[in-house]
């Protein structure tokens, strides 16, 4: 069974025009045959001029080694995080002995931070987000071999607690539209109707949005209906799901809500960052006061 999303134009060009053209801003992989190397780049959003986008850049000796890390960096990119900064796992113990033992002793503090240094110096510069139970083992193991199990359970914990508390920090709780609402009530009634006919098909994964038989959905497949729905709205297909929230922050600029709110609704530590990644998109904000000024005194 497949779910690949066909559009009046691939009935003209036999799905060759989608297969041939990359959306806007999915990135691009190339071969410098001088160096015999496989390059990709993809972008990142506006710089601080506003008008050029800042482009990030990978290498690989094949053309599927680059393929997989340009996946993964538009991955990082639709869902905000920065690629250039990676959330090690010394990162997360340090926000927890700063942040997370509020109330406790100096002495609690220091206690920990000694319990977790030699634990850190294994494991630290793993990006928290790439941390395998296996890697956990392996630096507990190192650690029992010059200290007492009740160190080794001691420092286990506390190394629980700071991957607990990064998770915390990265969830944010946002109201829905009630018009996003209704929509997802009525995708759950056609997804208990596929449920319904898919009988022992169907795949319990506790996903939103799947195939017609429960598995998850193929990022490539996404991005083809994607540009589909642009298409039947008559927009053109050249989009990629990015601009989706390009697209929110610049309505929300242009219905006059403050940069601090659309930051903290974008996930941005500072307004700073939004300012600088959406400059275009922000332009009635920050024009705004030019043109109160020129009502006061016109």
């Amino acid at each position: 069974m497949t779910n690949q999303v066909t559009t009046p134009r691939q009935h003209q060009t036999g799905g060759d025009a989608l297969r041939r053209r990359r959306g806007r801003n999915e990135g691009s992989i190339y071969k410098d045959e001088a160096r015999g190397r496989w390059y990709g780049a993809v972008s990142l959003g506006y710089g601080p001029d506003g008008k050029t986008w800042r482009r990030h850049k990978i290498s690989g000796k094949t053309r599927a080694e680059v393929a997989e890390k340009l996946k993964q960096l538009q991955a990082e990119r639709d869902s905000g995080v920065q690629p250039a900064h990676p959330y090690t796992v010394q990162r997360a113990v340090n926000d927890w002995l700063a942040e997370g033992l509020d109330g406790r002793s100096a002495g609690t503090v220091t206690l920990n931070r000694h319990i977790l240094k030699p634990v850190t110096a294994v494991i630290g510069g793993i990006e928290l987000r790439k941390l395998t139970a296996h890697d956990v083992r392996r630096a507990l193991v190192q650690l029992a071999q010059d200290h007492s199990s009740r160190t080794v359970t001691i420092a286990h914990n506390a190394l629980t607690r700071a991957i607990r508390h990064a998770e915390a920090k990265s969830r944010r709780t946002l109201g829905m539209p009630h018009v996003v609402i209704e929509a997802l009530r009525e995708h759950r009634v056609r997804r208990d109707e596929e449920k319904a006919a898919a009988g022992e098909l169907w795949k319990d994964t506790g996903l939103v949005f799947t195939y017609m038989v429960g598995t998850e959905l193929d990022a490539a497949n996404v991005r083809r209906y994607f540009r589909s729905i642009c298409w039947a709205a008559g927009i053109g297909e050249d989009w990629a799901p990015r601009e989706l929230r390009t697209s929110f922050v610049s309505l929300l600029s242009a219905s006059g809500m403050p940069v601090e709110e659309i930051a903290r609704l974008a996930g941005h530590s500072s307004s700073r960052t939004t300012e600088v990644i959406y400059r275009k998109e922000l332009r009635s904000v920050l024009v705004r006061g030019a043109e109160v000024m020129d009502q006061i005194f016109g």
